[in-house]
């Protein structure tokens, strides 16, 4: 568990401090400590690793591949399955799926480290350069649409360029990456890892990116469906959810996810503003890493609060003991009630929440915090009216089992389907998927019109 730097009574935190504390959250194997890792793996048949794994990854068979001396084959195997599998090792909550089911982890009290492994053998092939480990198809002659740059949308692009078709993708924001690049904490991707991972998915040939581009401003869903042969909507979340109590609008009130991508863009981590006394609201990975990061940055008062019981939160027990190592104070069962101050915040009242017959509920208690800064991170929702052509079901997109949206030759995955999970991991997956469906949709049409 890392310790950060972190400001105390007797002393604040220097731009060395901070800079120290982005760097790389998990320090990577060395070939020693790979080797000697890969050596507890039993290489279990039908591995529960594997079944717990989205993207199915075979991960006895790379673990195999690092202990034989084979990184590349390692590395390839992993791509294969996974194109952004260095982002996932560095990111993906292993503890809760391959690592939680590791025989190893249960018969010696500690799993076999999957995702340290998992970023030896990847890192070793893209630090290796030369040659994209995946050649193309021959080229279909169709060209195919991706809105988003993210996860998802990089995974289609990738998976349908290997299968033969050209693909443009069509972005917001100045960088490819999504959340990878925007709004993971800075020192999980350390190194611009995100974009590093960007241009060796590239490097396959057939994909090409178009920034400034935002649906349902300078880009419309009906152009794309008459000028491309099929089209993925990998979008995200991107509408920030309100709280709705007074005080709101008050400066030093903002968004978790906007204070983690200006900690992200920012090239000196110290010219980003943080206050003396945090809040933060929400239960989920987002919440912990704003708060973490507000640590890093020199808070001297962290404190994360969250509506419901510590086993509702849907942060792993890992990313909530690194917060609390950290001195991140956790609050459970309170619901923001009011912020005051002059100009900028100054107070957080919360409501006590408790249980009754099966229902959330404010018990009737109540206390303040100080706070300069309050960040919500209570989760985002799908902007609906740009998506007003499309069947949507629980405020995101419906998709059929082949990630076909209600409109022929639409495609989505990510965040932005009903079935969505916030995992990179499963948002890789999903765009690898729909871009598998998608080509045999092609490429049955194809044989149909020449029959």
């Amino acid at each position: 568990m890392k310790h950060f730097k972190i400001t105390t009574e007797h002393s604040r935190l220097n731009a060395r401090d901070i800079a120290d504390n982005f760097d790389d959250l998990h320090p990577p194997l060395d070939s020693a400590q790979a080797v000697v890792e890969a050596g507890r793996c039993i290489y279990c048949y039908d591995a529960p690793c594997m079944n717990a794994c989205p993207t199915r990854i075979d991960i006895p068979k790379f673990i195999h591949q690092i202990r034989s001396g084979n990184l590349d084959g390692s590395a390839q195997t992993i791509l294969l399955a996974n194109i952004m599998g260095g982002a996932c090792a560095r990111a993906c909550p292993t503890e809760i799926l391959c690592e939680e089911v590791c025989v190893v982890h249960h018969t010696e009290g500690a799993p076999v480290k999957i995702g340290e492994l998992q970023r030896h053998a990847v890192d070793h092939l893209m630090a290796k350069g030369g040659s994209h480990p995946f050649a193309r198809a021959p080229l279909s002659g169709c060209k195919l649409a991706v809105i988003g740059a993210g996860p998802a949308g990089l995974s289609f692009a990738h998976r349908a360029a290997m299968l033969g078709h050209d693909v443009v993708v069509f972005e917001a924001k100045p960088k490819a990456g999504g959340l990878n690049e925007y709004g993971l904490a800075g020192y999980k991707m350390a190194n611009d890892f995100a974009q590093a991972e960007v241009e060796f998915l590239l490097a396959i040939g057939g994909i090409s990116i178009e920034h400034g581009k935002v649906l349902g401003d300078n880009l419309l869903l009906d152009d794309l469906r008459g000028t491309y042969d099929a089209v993925f909507i990998g979008a995200g979340l991107t509408t920030a959810r309100g709280l709705d109590v007074n005080g709101e609008d008050l400066a030093g009130v903002g968004d978790a996810l906007e204070f983690i991508e200006n900690i992200r863009v920012a090239e000196d981590k110290s010219s980003v503003p943080v206050g003396d006394d945090v809040v933060v609201i929400g239960g989920g990975n987002t919440a912990i890493d704003a708060a973490v990061q507000a640590k890093c940055l020199g808070a001297r008062n962290v404190t994360l609060v969250y509506r419901r019981g510590p086993d509702a939160m849907t942060a792993t027990q890992w990313e909530r003991d690194l917060a609390t190592a950290n001195g991140v104070v956790m609050r459970n069962w309170a619901s923001p009630e009011a912020f005051s101050g002059r100009a900028n915040v100054e107070r957080a009242v919360f409501s006590a929440m408790r249980i009754d017959d099966g229902k959330l509920t404010p018990s009737g208690d109540s206390f303040a915090l100080s706070a300069d800064m309050v960040l919500k991170a209570i989760g985002q929702t799908l902007n609906s009216a740009i998506f007003s052509a499309l069947k949507l079901e629980g405020g995101k997109i419906a998709v059929d089992a082949h990630y076909q949206t209600s409109l022929p030759g639409v495609y989505a995955g990510g965040d932005c389907i009903k079935s969505g999970e916030d995992l990179t991991v499963q948002a890789v997956e999903d765009g690898k998927q729909a871009a598998i469906a998608a080509d045999i949709m092609l490429r049955t049409k194809r044989k149909g019109a020449t029959e």
